[in-house]
């Protein structure tokens, strides 16, 4: 039985709303005043409100904006009720979050149909918050599920360190690393293009192919020749127009050695501290179209040597495309300049620092994009 809560001080009014509307078949209480009305709210989530514009204490419109604001009554149906008739007038009504307005004098079928529509969308409303309840605790269960495809934190002669952090509930970021033979460490991070369930189902298909190392064919040790490989199996027209973006790194262990190739991705930054200038920055990136655009890129190889004193931060562009409070986007260099100037915080910190700092610059209550980060330190055996 359908719940609905009338809220007016002229007693006449409520003596014939509740008889009305009971002789329907719904349950109905009743409020004199905006304040005695809100508490009743509260108590009884009715399904509909019919509230009178002006009332002693607290009128409707004041009424109606608490009960909108309100996370647990947002989905009442409020009909305000008033005398006033005038075009304004219901402008201004509707404005303030009322869903319908209803003249007094009303007739009774009017009202009776008023009655009937805002319980229907309130159901209608209903069953779309339980579809959306649904829907959350199945992504949030995917979620949980590309979570545990993620490497774990790497310690050893190398040591990694990694947040992931998705925009949605699914993101289209995705990275691993894993030791090839006992000598040679793999290290990739990819972006797939868009957010949300269409965008990790790649990223985990890439995940799975690289990490079984299943292409045919393919030398795994050699960073280009794993991204034309990845070019031909996932051309954007039969992904569903999906591409990505990726760095693929291979590190020597013996000799200290770095080869990486990437395609359309954000440089990795590799930073070394030098006697004389201190914290040094270098951007490893090479040329190429980002994987699926274009069936024929070709990718190089280019190789680096690393120290102890090594810094390998690789990510995605989610993690400095933050718009801050003036709407001006924080950007590239100066997330390099946080990585540089504030090595001894997050050395200590970790990466949450990182984390902090750009949930800090964020304007909105989650990221415009999804954010991957890798921190990779290297030891000599």
């Amino acid at each position: 039985m359908p719940q609905v809560l009338i809220i007016d001080d002229d007693p006449t009014i409520q003596i014939i709303l509740r008889k009305i509307l009971s002789d329907q078949g719904y349950d109905v209480s009743v409020a004199s005043n905006g304040l005695d009305g809100i508490k009743q709210a509260r108590q009884l989530h009715p399904a509909l409100i019919i509230c009178d514009w002006l009332m002693p204490l607290m009128d409707g419109l004041a009424v109606c904006r608490q009960i909108k604001t309100d996370p647990e009554l947002s989905t009442v149906f409020f009909i305000l009720l008033t005398s006033r008739g005038a075009i304004e007038d219901r402008v201004h009504g509707l404005d303030n979050g009322a869903d319908d307005i209803l003249t007094k004098p009303f007739e009774l079928s009017e009202l009776k149909a008023r009655v009937r529509a805002g319980l229907r969308l309130h159901q209608v409303n209903q069953d779309l918050q339980a579809q959306k309840r649904l829907l959350e605790s199945e992504f949030s269960e995917a979620a949980e599920y590309v979570r545990s495809l993620l490497p774990k934190p790497l310690s050893g002669s190398v040591t990694i360190d990694s947040r992931f952090v998705p925009s949605q509930h699914l993101g289209g970021d995705c990275f691993d690393y894993y030791w090839l033979d006992p000598d040679y460490l793999a290290i990739y991070l990819l972006d797939v293009s868009g957010h949300g369930l269409g965008a990790a189902l790649p990223s985990i298909s890439v995940l799975n192919m690289l990490r079984s190392q299943s292409m045919d064919g393919v030398n795994f040790y050699q960073p280009s020749h794993v991204l034309t490989a990845l070019n031909e199996a996932f051309q954007m027209d039969s992904q569903n127009d999906k591409y990505f973006t990726i760095w693929y790194g291979v590190y020597n262990r013996v000799k200290q050695q770095l080869i990486y190739s990437s395609a359309g991705h954000p440089p990795a930054l590799l930073l070394h501290r030098t006697t004389d200038q201190g914290i040094q920055s270098t951007q490893l990136k090479t040329t190429g179209m980002p994987i699926g655009m274009l069936p024929d890129t070709r990718f190089t190889d280019q190789r680096c040597e690393l120290d102890a004193s090594s810094l390998l931060y690789v990510f995605s562009d989610g993690v400095y495309e933050i718009f801050r409070d003036d709407n001006d986007l924080w950007g590239f260099d100066a997330f390099v300049a946080l990585l540089v100037n504030e090595q001894e915080a997050i050395s200590q910190l970790g990466l949450d620092f990182i984390l902090d700092h750009v949930k800090a610059l964020n304007t909105k209550a989650i990221l415009d994009d999804d954010l991957s980060l890798l921190r990779i330190s290297f030891s000599a055996d």
